[in-house]
């Protein structure tokens, strides 16, 4: 029989027992890591999240940084940036943020939910409401690029329509100048007005008015296709697009702050906060000179004006030694300051008053060629310093008919005339004829694809070369040659067939007024040993032409900025571009050809303008024939001239260039005795045409 069973716990094991404690010791680690967590959080670290928790309610608004100055040779102000009270809006902080959306047309997408808010500033600000036509581009990625979308809009939605097209994701600038108590109206109702920002804006501001205005340049909002061009810059920002400010952008910019705008769970506004502080661009000395610059302006507005008809024209007056400039004009002109409103009126005038006609406009420069053509001759041997041309007033080609001669200005008849003498006045024949001798050297036949001597020359004197300026986008010109010659046909063809080349140069009776064929006829060598054909001339190349010959053959390299200062003045960088090359001209030959140029001043075609002028002026006038695709004749101005740092301790060249100004000494040799009135002596006298009507 069984007996009773015992129901005692049996003793607990020792390794029972280690392992019980080993569970527990784990789960007491496991608690006081978790404790300490929880007091590092809230007693040691509390404050360091309170602060960032706050932080998540701040927004934080870029506060576009002021460009730097552009000063003149003496520190006096040219392009300056000026605070203004301003109103901008926050475009993705309106109550229905505006984006950007490429999937529907038009793409920027403005909800009906900001109409109130649009309205009511519309009131405050005195704009309309009423939608109108507007027109905005946005630069989607290749290939794409540029899209011009148009719709109905308000002013203000319009505004922003074009500023989020351009850049996305900045603020718009709704009005400039406004008063500090419309700023204080919308500050307090700040509810009301959700996304619109009071605050100060930088604008530009232009002391010397119309003066320099192609020169200065404009500015514009980063786009896409800009964004390889201007580095560490962000979408929206404010850039250089033309002249000095995108040439130099990269220190007038600047580096943008932020300002730090509170808003609770509900975006509503609740105050600001601390945000980083700009820091200004840097300050771009010119080696311009401010007073120089408005009377060089001036005193070709009043030519343009003298002239019916007339177009327009250039001037540039600087350094022959070091390629300084120290004034540079193109007319038409206009205000700076009103070129975003005013650009699209700016853009279609014929007369082009954006494009700076002293880098960007070009043709035939007439006599103002020649002393290139009197070079070449004689570095070729085909003339020589004691060699005669017995000039009877006419030039005719051998054994053509008598139709096919050519004649001086006027029908005048020099009779015995060295180089000096056709220099002196702008002896036709003479050129003529050099302009014949040179394309019939044995080595340089008519069909040599870069022509003969006189193409050499020209290229070498910088003619079809960029001549390296500090400014972005100047035109080249073109020396007429075979070479030359075929590419116009494959353009002519390429027109013809509508391939490659768009139809611009369409005439009413058809055609492209291209090329009429790509044959080299002695004749065009001719045409262009006195400026004329198929010769293209910017007047900032031939002020780098007439410098060679004032300095004894080296071509300098034209520059506008002096250094770069920072905002505290200490110099940054120093532009000093130096000699691009020397021509290896004679001194016997260069002296012959300066004795030409004064005695052109003195006792030739510009006498009567210049000749009593108290300082030793070199000087040449040019008279050029322009066809326009009408095949329709009108001449244009020239007049290039220089001061030699040996007759002064203020050396000069200047050349003025008047569009449709008939003769040299008529409409430009004025010009620039007026700048250079001011550059010696600070009294440029009132313009009056002169009578010369020599070539």
């Amino acid at each position: 029989m069984l007996g009773p069973i015992d129901e005692r716990t049996p003793p607990m094991t020792p390794q029972l027992a280690l392992r019980v404690a080993m569970i527990g010791g784990l789960a007491l680690l496991l608690f006081a890591i978790i404790f300490f967590r929880l007091w590092f959080l809230q007693v040691l670290s509390g404050t360091k999240y309170v602060a960032e928790a706050q932080s998540n309610r701040v927004a934080y608004v870029p506060v576009a940084a002021p460009r730097g100055e552009i000063v003149d040779s003496a520190g006096n102000p040219l392009v300056q940036s000026i605070s203004v009270p301003s109103i901008q809006i926050a475009p993705r902080s309106l109550p229905g943020q505006v984006v950007l959306d490429g999937a529907v047309k038009p793409p920027v997408v403005i909800p009906a939910k900001d109409d109130v808010v649009f309205d009511r500033l519309a009131k405050l600000l005195g704009f309309s409401t009423k939608p109108h036509r507007c027109t905005y581009s946005v630069y989607w990625r290749l290939p794409l690029g540029r899209v011009k979308y148009t719709t109905q809009l308000a002013t203000i939605p319009c505004r922003i329509a074009e500023g989020v097209a351009q850049a996305p994701y900045a603020n718009v600038t709704i009005k400039t100048d406004v008063s500090t108590d419309v700023q204080e109206y919308v500050e307090e109702r700040i509810a009301n007005y959700r996304g619109v920002l009071p605050g100060d804006t930088f604008i530009r501001q232009y002391p010397l008015g119309t003066a320099g205005a192609q020169l200065f340049g404009s500015l514009g909002q980063l786009s896409q296709p800009e964004e390889k061009v201007y580095k560490n810059v962000a979408m929206g920002d404010v850039v250089g697009q033309s002249g000095l400010e995108a040439e130099y952008n990269q220190y007038l910019q600047g580096v943008n702050g932020s300002e730090g705008v509170k808003v609770n769970a509900q975006g509503q506004f609740e105050g600001y906060a601390a945000g980083t502080k700009y820091v200004p661009g840097d300050t771009l000395k010119l080696s311009l000179n401010a007073k120089l610059e408005t009377v060089g302006q001036q005193a070709l507005a009043d030519s343009v004006n003298s002239v019916p008809g007339s177009t327009g024209g250039a001037f540039v007056a600087m350094n022959p030694y070091n390629g300084q400039i120290y004034a540079m004009g193109s007319n038409p002109s206009y205000q700076p300051s009103a070129y975003a409103r005013e650009y699209k009126s700016l853009l279609a005038d014929p007369n082009t008053p954006l494009v700076n006609k002293a880098i960007n406009g070009q043709g035939p420069d007439g006599s103002t060629f020649k002393v290139i053509t009197a070079t070449a001759a004689l570095e070729t041997g085909d003339w020589g310093l004691d060699s005669i041309y017995d000039d009877s007033g006419e030039f005719c080609f051998p054994h053509t008919p008598q139709s096919s001669c050519r004649h001086n200005a006027g029908g005048n008849a020099y009779g015995p005339t060295g180089l000096v003498k056709a220099i002196q006045d702008s002896v036709d024949t003479f050129f003529y004829n050099l302009g014949y001798d040179l394309d019939l050297r044995p080595i340089q036949t008519w069909n040599h694809p870069d022509g003969g001597a006189l193409q050499q020359w020209a290229s070498k004197f910088g003619i079809g070369r960029p001549t390296g300026v500090d400014l972005p986008g100047e035109s080249v010109g073109s020396m007429a040659s075979p070479s030359y010659f075929d590419e116009l046909w494959k353009l002519q063809q390429q027109c013809l067939r509508r391939t490659g080349y768009y139809r611009i140069h369409a005439r009413p009776q058809g055609g492209c007024h291209i090329a009429d064929t790509n044959q080299w006829y002695i004749g065009d060598n001719v045409n262009a040993a006195v400026g004329q054909g198929d010769v293209q001339v910017t007047p900032l190349q031939l002020a780098v032409v007439y410098s060679a010959i004032a300095n004894g053959g080296n071509i300098v390299t034209p520059h506008l900025a002096e250094n770069v200062q920072s905002p505290a003045g200490q110099i940054i960088e120093n532009v000093s571009p130096g000699i691009r090359r020397h021509l290896d001209i004679q001194p016997a030959y260069l002296q012959a050809i300066q004795t030409g140029l004064r005695d052109a001043v003195t006792s030739g075609t510009s006498a009567d303008t210049l000749g009593s002028f108290p300082q030793q002026v070199y000087g040449k006038t040019g008279t050029a024939q322009y066809f326009n695709a009408q095949n329709q004749e009108s001449d244009w101005a020239w007049y290039a001239c220089y001061v030699p740092k040996t007759a002064t301790s203020k050396p000069i060249v200047v050349v003025v260039w008047v569009q449709k100004g008939g003769f040299g000494d008529v409409a430009a040799a004025p010009v620039a005795k007026m700048i250079l009135g001011q550059w010696f002596f600070g009294k440029p006298g009132k313009f009056q045409v002169g009578a010369n009507t020599t070539l």
